[in-house]
């Protein structure tokens, strides 16, 4: 007789999506800012880029290796991590410095987890933080080579009372700083792209984007120029939408997406406005990536049939 019913562990519904079909949609949203960045800065972002890329991709394959663990190169998430480490430094910073980023990231922060889906915080943001508590040059932002510039500060740096630059120049990314962070109008063209991919949810970048433009605005005396500037500067726009987003070190739930992005701005504004670094957003990511089990436990659904008091 003919087996009538198969057993088998959830999921038994497929969607079909797969990791590396999810991770080349982010490749492919990352390269309107990466391509940007690379006008904007010359020659040596793309040399920065390249390296951060070719260094998580072989890290990756060597601790696997290493380990006799099966090689996961081929999901492309070693490329995500390092095109978003290379977009968050800057063009001018010392290759070797490169490689050590991404070596802290594919091993320490990814590898000794376990790998993808086990990290407890992003790789590339947690990278750049150590790069930039390590390294002095981190705080030494690049300009742009194909525009005059104002040199000495980024526009964070420079203050909304103090900056030379136009919302436009915010816009289009003609300022200083990381490679990949300057041009918004690049940054949005990927957020939406992933949007409409589905493979990323408004809630997260809104709610943080939003919470540091209503804090900015009452800070600034309701001036409406001041704020649009601050959200434009920085690296809030490919944090908030590239970087929170990660479906590892994220919230899983609606409300608990838009709890972490309220969190993160509110700490990104705090940093920015009292703290000791102008830009606050890769420590306000790290931290909320620690509160994440916390938030996915505050904001579970509760199966049917639960809940109720016992008789």
């Amino acid at each position: 007789m003919e087996k009538q019913l198969t057993l088998a562990s959830s999921p038994h519904i497929h969607s079909g999506r797969s990791t590396s079909r999810i991770m080349l949609d982010v490749i492919l949203a990352l390269c309107p800012a990466a391509i940007a960045g690379v006008v904007i800065f010359g020659w040596r972002a793309l040399l920065v880029l390249a390296v951060t890329v070719v260094s998580c991709v072989a890290f990756e394959a060597l601790f696997n290796l290493i380990v006799k663990k099966e090689q996961t190169i081929g999901d492309f998430s070693a490329v995500v991590t390092g095109l978003l480490l290379g977009m968050n430094l800057p063009a001018n910073i010392p290759i070797w410095q490169c490689v050590i980023g991404a070596l802290f990231a594919m091993v320490i922060v990814k590898g000794l987890f376990g790998g993808l889906g086990n990290n407890p915080v992003n790789p590339a943001i947690t990278a750049r933080v150590f790069m930039l508590v390590a390294f002095g040059s981190m705080t030494k932002a690049a300009f742009p080579t194909i525009v005059d510039s104002v040199a000495g500060a980024t526009p964070l740096a420079l203050g909304t009372g103090q900056t030379p630059y136009t919302l436009l120049d915010l816009f289009l990314g003609t300022t200083g700083g990381a490679i990949g962070e300057t041009c918004a109008a690049a940054l949005l063209l990927g957020g939406i792209y992933l949007i409409i991919r589905r493979v990323i949810t408004w809630q997260i970048p809104v709610a943080f984007i939003g919470t540091v433009f209503v804090c900015s605005f009452f800070m600034e005396g309701f001036n409406m120029l001041a704020a649009l500037s601050l959200i434009l500067s920085g690296g809030l726009f490919i944090g908030a939408i590239f970087m929170a987003t990660d479906y590892v070190t994220s919230p899983v739930t609606a409300w608990g997406k838009i709890i972490f992005g309220v969190g993160a701005g509110l700490i990104t504004f705090l940093i920015r406005y009292f703290g000791t670094y102008p830009e606050g957003v890769s420590f306000a990511i790290l931290f909320m990536n620690i509160l994440t089990p916390y938030i996915n436990s505050w904001t579970k659904h509760k199966v049917f049939g639960t809940g109720g008091e016992k008789q």
